[in-house]
């Protein structure tokens, strides 16, 4: 292929640039690797049953919960944000080391696994929220699309490539010793990080809890971030309520084996890639806005097909495809749209402390919606709940819409109205 001054691949010729974009995607397969290891280490090495693994999904959730905003209030404060990613991969490589270590040594318990897996949550929320102010440190805001291209284009990737490696590396060498190809990867990206040479600008001054504060009226404040912020909240509760009734509406209703399940997914995820591939040549034709306005529809539209799929084998399968497919292009096309216009409307000392204040809400209502997805699917039965859910995720669009997003051709400015 050949890269012209229009490709994103352009971006890959600046040495800084292409080192953080390759720290980012071997991360990414790191983060992969872990979310299939883990929990079959658990259950495999371990001999955890369903209590003990509601416990690790919680371990690994909480800090992303509970810390982000706090976390992005006081990496904000940090000059280095760089220095940040570099430590906490550092961290995360040398906690999950101690799995394999204390599995050699007859010593892994449950408990040992819950502790490794809540701090290498919070390492992995501290890289993630410093990478938010690198991005923009690092990126021309002109070439914020492009960049968020490159680094979904490789989160699609790892979502393909990932959990097969991970899988492969534990039926093939056992889940501990899978986790030390996590470890390399980990290793890796910090070895990149250490060799991006840039200039990041002074940190923000003041007190921590100030800053928590102004992050949470700033949001609140900008019609753009507001709109991104509730779009991706209301999105996200139905979403869950659908991931909570997903796997088992599929298995014991529509009698799809897990093996067809699993391919059915693998192949879906390919749509990331088409979506991230089309999201810049999308948003400079139709413009920003209608781009993310337009996958806020995409994302959630697809799955409809879910409780609507009936009739012979082949075309239940064809349907879960599709909709595995199109979902996957069109969160893509919703994530790199939306995390640019949230990137150009904040300041550049509260980009850590904005990016936090959204984990901690999406991620507050994650289980919420999975809570009322079991309640909704006990009551109404499971059909009936994801059509419930699948059509609600539609409502996240009406909060693009109503808001200066809608008609929004370019970038938005710094604390746009």
């Amino acid at each position: 292929m050949t890269v012209t001054a229009e490709t994103p691949l352009r971006l890959l010729r600046a040495a800084a640039f292409r080192r953080y974009w390759s720290a980012q995607t071997v991360s990414l397969i790191g983060d992969q690797i872990t979310l299939i290891a883990v929990p079959l280490l658990a259950v495999l090495a371990v001999g955890a049953g369903p209590e003990q693994m509601g416990y690790l999904t919680a371990a690994a959730l909480l800090p992303n919960l509970f810390l982000s905003l706090p976390a992005g209030a006081w990496a904000d404060r940090r000059h280095d944000k760089r220095k940040i990613m570099v430590v906490a991969d550092v961290s995360r490589a040398a906690l999950l080391l101690c799995v394999p270590v204390l599995w050699w040594a007859g010593q892994l318990t449950l408990p040992l696994l819950y502790a490794v897996t809540f701090l290498a949550g919070v390492f992995s929320l501290l890289f993630e929220v410093a990478h938010a102010s690198l991005f923009a440190t690092l990126v021309r805001r002109d070439d914020y699309v492009d960049a968020n291209t490159l680094l979904n284009g490789s989160r699609a990737a790892s979502f393909v490539a990932g959990p097969s490696l991970g899988g492969l590396l534990v039926q093939t060498l056992t889940a501990p010793v899978a986790l030390i190809a996590d470890v390399l990867t980990y290793l890796l990206s910090a070895v990149f990080l250490t060799r991006v040479r840039v200039d990041e600008p002074p940190a923000a001054s003041g007190a921590e809890v100030k800053g928590m504060l102004a992050g949470v009226r700033f949001v609140l404040r900008s019609a753009v971030l507001r709109a991104l912020l509730l779009g991706a909240t209301t999105l996200n509760l139905f979403n869950y309520i659908f991931a909570a009734l997903f796997v088992l509406y599929v298995t014991t209703e529509l009698h799809v084996s897990p093996g067809a399940l699993g391919v059915i997914i693998g192949l879906g995820s390919i749509g990331g890639l088409l979506g991230a591939a089309i999201a810049g040549p999308l948003s400079r034709r139709i413009g920003l806005g209608p781009a993310v306005l337009l996958g806020y529809l995409l994302f959630p539209a697809p799955l409809i097909l879910v409780p609507a799929a009936a009739g012979p084998r082949w075309v239940i399968f064809a349907a879960l495809f599709v909709a595995e497919f199109l979902a996957a292009l069109g969160v893509m096309v919703l994530d790199i749209t939306g995390g640019s216009a949230q990137t150009a409307a904040t300041p550049h000392t509260m980009l850590a402390v904005v990016s936090g204040f959204k984990r901690t809400v999406n991620y507050g209502i994650r289980p919420i919606g999975a809570l009322i997805g079991g309640g909704l699917g006990a009551a109404l039965g499971v059909r009936e709940s994801l059509w419930i859910a699948t059509v609600g995720a539609l409502l996240g669009a009406l909060w693009i819409y109503f808001s200066p997003l809608r008609t929004m051709h370019d970038l938005p400015t710094t604390g746009a109205d």
